[in-house]
């Protein structure tokens, strides 16, 4: 729809351009909250979980991040209860990433909304991005990476360095690059 913002066409999924001034806007606002997260307020006080808070604010009660952590919004992200996020993860953010309850992040994952135009013409001036699901009473490994538009089901373990291309059934195991379902869990 041509009377759409440019964020609204971002959280849509269509293509829409990054150096909006609003989208700009937003992401310095959330890379100046990452900043006094990552670095001023680096241990758990009262501040830190205020910056979260405005970070984040659809993330349910204890959530937590171990910083350093990046994403580009932050306003897209919603978790369940008992989400936890170890050092150093990434959450390209430009779609919605919804998160269940009881999910664990092991240090240096990354969920990756964001993607391009395979035409080299358009992807000079637009991009697209796509939600990315995760269920609750999920463990995601470190160094995995999350693709755009992936769901992986309830009570799914993705091991250590996978890279999740494919949706994910419930209780499933999946590793490597591509993720593979390797074993159904809880059966």
């Amino acid at each position: 729809m041509e009377d759409q913002t440019e964020k609204e066409k971002m959280i849509a999924g269509d293509y829409y351009s990054a150096v909006d001034p609003v989208l700009v806007k937003d992401r310095r606002r959330a890379k100046n909250l990452l900043h006094r997260l990552n670095v001023t307020e680096y241990r758990v006080t009262k501040k830190a979980r205020e910056i979260i808070k405005e970070l984040i604010p659809n993330a349910g009660a204890n959530f937590y991040i171990e910083p350093p952590f990046h994403c580009d919004y932050g306003y897209n992200i919603s978790c369940g209860e008992n989400v936890y996020f170890n050092v150093n993860c990434v959450v390209l953010d430009c779609a919605k990433v919804t998160i269940g309850s009881n999910v664990f992040f092991a240090p240096n994952v990354q969920l990756y909304t964001a993607t391009h135009p395979l035409e080299a013409e358009l992807r000079k001036t637009l991009e697209n991005a796509l939600p990315i699901t995760i269920g609750d009473d999920c463990w995601i490994g470190g160094n995995s990476v999350i693709c755009p538009g992936i769901t992986i089901g309830n009570g799914c373990v993705i091991g250590a360095g996978s890279v999740v291309t494919k949706d994910i059934p419930d209780n499933s195991l999946a590793v490597g690059n591509p993720a593979k379902v390797i074993r159904k869990l809880n059966e």
